[in-house]
């Protein structure tokens, strides 16, 4: 295996090619013991070499896997990728940074369409503790998903299906409220069995759609469609503020239009240019984030919780949650206890 280290300022670079990197993962660590209840999933540890951690690989169906890797390394890591065939890719980092080549830091997405992918180096940092969700789509699972008569140049998707012969499609945006609950309840899903892997595929193409918001939505705030004035985005961001405040007894939308000095349509195509999602929908999950947290912290009670977000009635509360998160508020909680 052709290596190259090299010394940095306060610490040590090591680099591989992507090959010479899966060989040494494959080469130098134990795969732990497959559970006959999940015998999609393996779980392998990160190579002592590097560094410390775990890689979890699921194949959920022909053309879509899941990977969750938890790592960190001992020395700085670049990754040397040649230019290659590349399936339809979206990565969320949740913790730590990758230079890939641009910034990709905690809180953020990359999405990468099929086509080819140039080559590049990738590096990840010493002592960032890296907590990421990575999912593979070949371009034919994803059509057959949609339908064979789905039209992707009408759908507006046509840049994230391209011939081997074009250099793919890549996007880095922030992680929305909407795809942080899909990745915590792929990290904590409650099943095993058949059941856990119908409900992380079903979590894995809920991604996929609110990666496909996010682009329609990115090609409907383009110069062409009516801009939003840096005055107006002010008041969006202050609309949200206001929501954030008022929890359990939150305004009309009509009435936050005028509080903010906006029209209520301004407001709602604002408010979904500007953060991704509807102002309700904003409203529910971060109700639910602040109960979830309440929860957590062992502050409150369900019915205080739900009290404190704006739920009447704790059974429907408890009904959004386990939506939400997959699981009841008390179930949620003795999982936390447990895992503690």
């Amino acid at each position: 295996m052709e290596s190259v280290d090299r010394q940095t300022i306060g610490t040590m670079t090591i680099t591989l090619s992507q090959r010479d990197y899966w060989d040494l993962f494959r080469a130098s660590q134990t795969p732990k013991k497959v559970d006959p209840q999940n015998p999609f999933e393996l779980v392998t540890t990160y190579p002592t070499q590097l560094g410390q951690g775990s890689h979890r690989f699921m194949r959920l169906r022909q053309g879509v896997t899941l990977q969750i890797d938890r790592y960190q390394p001992y020395d700085d890591v670049e990754l040397v990728s040649p230019e290659r065939s590349h399936s339809l890719e979206y990565d969320f980092l949740l913790s730590g940074k990758v230079f890939q080549p641009h910034v990709v830091t905690g809180g953020q997405y990359s999405l990468c369409g099929s086509g080819t992918a140039p080559a590049e180096v990738c590096r990840k940092l010493a002592d960032e503790m890296l907590l990421s969700v990575n999912v593979h789509i070949w371009p034919s699972t994803l059509k057959a998903f949609l339908g064979e008569t789905f039209d992707f140049t009408q759908g507006g998707l046509a840049h994230l299906i391209r011939p081997c012969n074009q250099v793919y499609y890549q996007h880095r945006g922030t992680t929305t409220v909407a795809m942080q609950t899909a990745l915590h309840q792929i990290l904590n899903c409650p099943f095993d069995g058949v059941t856990k892997k119908v409900y992380l595929e079903s979590k894995v193409w809920e991604l996929m759609a609110l990666l496909i918001d996010q682009e329609q939505l990115r090609q409907d705030s383009q110069p062409h469609s009516n801009p939003l004035k840096s005055d107006d985005i002010e008041r969006i961001h202050h609309a949200r503020e206001i929501l954030a405040q008022r929890l359990e007894h939150p305004p009309s939308l009509l009435d936050l239009a005028r509080q903010v000095g906006l029209n209520d349509c301004t407001l709602k195509r604002g408010f979904r240019q500007v953060f991704g999602e509807t102002a309700f929908g904003y409203l529910y999950n971060q109700r639910m984030e602040t109960a979830r947290q309440l929860l957590l912290a062992g502050e409150v009670n369900v019915s205080e919780a739900a009290r404190q977000v704006g739920f009447a009635s704790r059974g429907y509360f408890a009904a959004c949650f386990r939506k939400k998160y997959g699981v009841s508020p008390r179930e949620y909680l003795r999982q936390q206890k447990n895992s503690g």
